[in-house]
Formats: C-alpha cells, sequence, structure tokens
C-alpha cells in the first residue's frame, strides 16, 4: 500500500475520491463539497483548517482509502466543544494547538469519516489510516487526535483502536411513510398539533410566500441574496462568515440535486433564507439568516419547509443541525452522536476519560428526558 499526505483535496480526481464507500452520497463528503471549501478559501491558514488528508493506494496505483483530515490551531468550527480542555492544557503550561481533527468543516453531520473502497479489506485499510494518523501527530507536534460526528459502526470501530468517546445529542426527525403534513401531525396530541398549525398560518397571514429551490434553480441574484443573509447571522450574533459566495456558487453548480434552498419572500422582496443539502434518504439543514423578522418564519422555513421536502420526496430523515431544544415539541427526537479522541498526554488523558464516562451518563438522562417532552400520543391516548 501507498500512503500519502495530501494538503489540496483537487490533487485528488473527484471521480477516485467519490468512487469510495460504494460511491459517496453524503453530500459533505463528497469532493465537490471539500475541494471547494478549500478552493474558495473557506478553510486554510486563515482560519485554522490546514488540510492532511490520508489517502491510501493500493499496488495499481487505485485509491482504496482515505481520511479528511486537518490541523487546526483553534477550535473554531467543529461543534464539539473542548475549549475547556485546550485551557485546562495552558495552565498546566501545555500546548493543547495543534491538534489533528477528522471532520466535516463548520458543518455537525454524521457520516463515515474513514472512506473505504467497496473492494478493499475494511480491517485492513481502517488500521493502516488510523495508524498514520497516530504517526502524523508525532510529526506535526500535535497534542491529540479527534474524530467529530462518525456514525455509529466506525465509532465502535474507533473505540476498538482506543480512542475515547464521547457523546453528544443532536434532534432529528423521522419519516415513519407520513403522506402529507397533517398525516405527521395526526401523531401530535391535540394541544401540540393546533400550536404548529398556529405557526404555520401566522406566516401566511403575515403574507409571507416560501419557495425551494434546486441547485440547479437558482440564480445568482439569489444565491447573493442568500449569502447576504448567511453573513448576517454571524453580523448579529458575532463570529466569522466563512463560507464565501463563490462556494456556495459552486456546490449549486456542482451538487445541483443536492443543494435544496428555501426562501422566504415578502411584498416580492426576499426577506430570509435556509441552505439545505440532502441525500438519497436525509435532509440536512445548515444555514440560515433574515434581514425582517416575522413570527415564526424561522420555525417554517428551517423545520417546517424540511419535513414537507422529505415527505414529498420519499427521505427517511431530516437532520436539521445542531443543538435547539425547541424542536423536541415540534417533532424532533434527541438522537445521540458520537465523537471519538485521543489525547497523547496520559495524565490528560485518563482526566479526560473518567470526565467522558461522567458526561456519557448525563447525556443520556438528559436525552430521556427530553423523549418526555416529545409532542406525541401515547398509545391509547385520544387526539
Amino acid at each position: 500500500m501507498k500512503i500519502a499526505i495530501v494538503t489540496a483535496l483537487s490533487e485528488i480526481p473527484a471521480t477516485e475520491w467519490n468512487a469510495l464507500q460504494g460511491g459517496i452520497d453524503n453530500p459533505f463528503l463528497r469532493h465537490e463539497f471539500l475541494a471547494n471549501l478549500e478552493r474558495y478559501n473557506c478553510v486554510g491558514d486563515q482560519w485554522g483548517w490546514r488540510p492532511r488528508h490520508i489517502t491510501v493506494r493500493d499496488d495499481t496505483n487505485r485509491l482504496i482509502g482515505a481520511l479528511p483530515l486537518y490541523l487546526k490551531d483553534n477550535s473554531y468550527g467543529e461543534l464539539v466543544f473542548d475549549w475547556a480542555w485546550a485551557d485546562a492544557y495552558q495552565r498546566s503550561g501545555l500546548r493543547y494547538y495543534p491538534k489533528l481533527v477528522s471532520a466535516i468543516p463548520y458543518s455537525p453531520i454524521p457520516g463515515p469519516r474513514l472512506l473505504i473502497h467497496a473492494d478493499a479489506d475494511h480491517a485492513v485499510i481502517e488500521a493502516q489510516l488510523v495508524a498514520t494518523v497516530r504517526a502524523l501527530l508525532k510529526d506535526e507536534g500535535a497534542s491529540s487526535i479527534h474524530w467529530l460526528f462518525p456514525d455509529d459502526v466506525q465509532m465502535n470501530t474507533l473505540e476498538r483502536h482506543g480512542f475515547l468517546r464521547r457523546t453528544g445529542c443532536q434532534f432529528h426527525w423521522f419519516n415513519h411513510g407520513y403522506e402529507s403534513f397533517d398525516h405527521f401531525l395526526q401523531r401530535f396530541t391535540r394541544d401540540r398539533r393546533k400550536k404548529v398549525k398556529q405557526e404555520r398560518r401566522r406566516v401566511r397571514d403575515a403574507g409571507v410566500e416560501i419557495e425551494v429551490l434546486h441547485g440547479d434553480e437558482i440564480s445568482d441574484a439569489q444565491w447573493q441574496t442568500f449569502h447576504h443573509f448567511y453573513e448576517s447571522t454571524f453580523d448579529k450574533r458575532g463570529g466569522y462568515a466563512t463560507l464565501t459566495l463563490d462556494f456556495f456558487r459552486a456546490i449549486g453548480r456542482e451538487l445541483p440535486r443536492n443543494v435544496v434552498l428555501v426562501l422566504a419572500q415578502h411584498n416580492g422582496r426576499y426577506v430570509a433564507g435556509a441552505l439545505n443539502l440532502r441525500s438519497s434518504d436525509t435532509l440536512y439543514g445548515r444555514h440560515w439568516g433574515c434581514l425582517e423578522e416575522f413570527n415564526s418564519l424561522h420555525f417554517e422555513a428551517c423545520y417546517y419547509a424540511g419535513i414537507d421536502y422529505c415527505i414529498a420526496h420519499g427521505l427517511k430523515r431530516f437532520e436539521p443541525g445542531a443543538q435547539g431544544e425547541h424542536k423536541v415539541w415540534r417533532g424532533f427526537e434527541p438522537t445521540p452522536t458520537w465523537s471519538a479522541h485521543y489525547l497523547d498526554h496520559p495524565a490528560f488523558a485518563a482526566a479526560i476519560a473518567e470526565y467522558l464516562q461522567r458526561e456519557h451518563v448525563s447525556m443520556e438522562a438528559y436525552m430521556r428526558d427530553l423523549r418526555e417532552h416529545l409532542p406525541f400520543k401515547t398509545d391509547g391516548e385520544k387526539a
């Protein structure tokens, strides 16, 4: 096997990368998404996401394994929060940065991280990728390795390779064969169903119209408008709008049926928008922004329009992003997510392992409690 560290995904043909995993379905892992982040300056030295992708080729030079990987000098844009770990290192006179992170930049999207060709020996390639990351940690002088949002199968694999499991929580919607949004609401208790209908009615009564567009249906003017919405969110909350207009244009062009943009219009003028991407069975909510505030418009554009889309297109689930307990009573279920961690310093590794065990117990209790607040009728309960 031939192992390489690649600092620009453009060095790898898109057809080779996308052929991994039996053909990559998750749009965030596709070459078109990750390479355009690099091409249009959304990652790199200026943002502290320096590509260190690992590739494995066989003796015919066929790509049989890969790992999206970044050398980080901060924890921005990861959505698995380890600022306290970095602070503890600093107070102990140690360096936490740089660190190695396998993740989708700025995107809390669960999925595989060890990308392996269907014809390759999975166990062998997994072991080789993990061993290469460990060696790279020494070469780069990094403190630690972090795998953010691996899927269930690969989390188990990483745990077998000695990585610490960290438990998180997101809120996902699941399609149980719904024929319409009203069919979905039939599962709700009467009070909760009434509140959702009220929220949707407020948007209609305000004269706001919702438009849903795929990437190949979005004009350049609409991309400019949405990017302005996207930037406004960071202007209001603080932070950095790292995704460029050219990046949005590129994914709309190169992933035309994976991009799903929700735009809200009032009196002939766009006032808000929500960007989603989709795979063959899942819708992923990512970015939202608005110029005018309308009662319940955020819920309509970011959640209800997405549920409508999933039902209409037969998608199995909707993952609208990180955090947000307010999603629960709107029908999004607490769902565990994972991250895997290796810390090179033995004392810190032991302390964090103990902390993660306690945190796991708390997260399990947190999710159990939230499930008690789901809006669905219990067995035998009347509508």
